[in-house]
């Protein structure tokens, strides 16, 4: 029996010890845990400002660009009105013809300078913006996603052509916002799926994940509560097939696809994620203006 004190006492101290270690490493994870997030922090404060400032710069030249505009349609109709009555006038006066002959070449030489300051914006802009991704850059915006933490599969169905540059460059927006979302929402491990479907003259676009799904298992729920707050009826199936999801990045989404004569779905698959869907029925005709068919230049 004396040797219970001195038994008790190194539990005890062993115990103590550690606990000691087990509060150190968890005050060291979170230390460290917390300088990434600050360090993200920065990185977005930083990579939010430039955006700004890159957002004020395109604003203040296309509204230069749209006065300009404004102000080269005001001249050219007056050149217009100009020529008819030179012709009229020149039929009893030859010299009012000259006069107003003058006065088309001054106001036109004033359009053509006004243009040519629009043509230099815009080249500046374009400059500045650098090439525009296709749709061979879905590649690189995949592997992206799969290394940011989204599992992402791709399926293709149809035999794929070329289209024109806005429109590939509008469905390759449309999948990074969608992409974007779900790993904003769904986290680490997000399955995702797209699926691309050809047709003679069209395609369309769809994304589904698992972000709900994903977002309970990283809760660390037992399998019971997980299933248990996965669970959905009649009431969340319904409006899962009448809620129009709203929101910036859809609304983004949904004005893309409009430009070029598609409609957009975005819903919520209860107990699973989201899914995104893009149809264009003519864009491989479709020119992004007013529905201009390129196949009949």
């Amino acid at each position: 029996m004396p040797n219970l004190p001195q038994t008790v006492w190194l539990a005890v101290s062993g115990g103590l010890l550690v606990v000691a270690l087990v509060l150190l490493l968890l005050w060291l994870t979170t230390a460290r845990r917390l300088r990434a997030e600050r360090r993200a922090a920065a990185e977005d404060d930083r990579y939010t400002a430039q955006l700004q400032v890159s957002v004020a710069d395109q604003s203040g030249r296309l509204r230069i660009i749209r006065e300009l505009h404004d102000v080269a349609v005001h001249r050219v109709s007056a050149i217009i009105a100009q020529a008819d009555g030179a012709r009229y006038a020149g039929a009893t006066d030859p010299t009012a013809a000259v006069r107003a002959a003058q006065t088309i070449a001054e106001t036109g030489r004033t359009t053509l300078a006004d243009m040519r300051r629009v043509m230099t914006l815009v080249r500046e802009s374009e400059a500045e913006a650098g090439p525009q991704p296709r749709l061979k850059s879905t590649r690189e915006l995949f592997k992206t996603m799969r290394d940011a933490g989204l599992s992402v599969t791709v399926e293709e169905h149809g035999e794929a052509y070329d289209l024109d540059s806005a429109a590939e460059l509008a469905i390759y927006r449309i999948l990074q916002e969608a992409l974007s979302n779900s790993l904003k929402y769904g986290g680490d491990g997000t399955e995702v799926r797209v699926a691309f479907t050809w047709t003679t003259s069209g395609i369309s676009v769809r994304v589904d994940d698992n972000g709900f799904r994903n977002a309970v298992v990283r809760r660390g729920l037992s399998p019971d509560d997980a299933a248990a707050e996965l669970s959905y009826g009649v009431e969340e199936d319904l409006r899962s097939l009448t809620q129009e999801l709203a929101g910036p990045g859809i609304q983004e989404m949904r004005a893309r696809t409009e430009l070029f004569g598609g409609t957009l779905t975005a819903a919520e698959t209860p107990g699973v994620g989201f899914s995104i869907t893009a149809v264009f029925p003519s864009i491989r005709f479709h020119n992004g203006v007013h529905g201009v068919d390129l196949s009949r230049r």
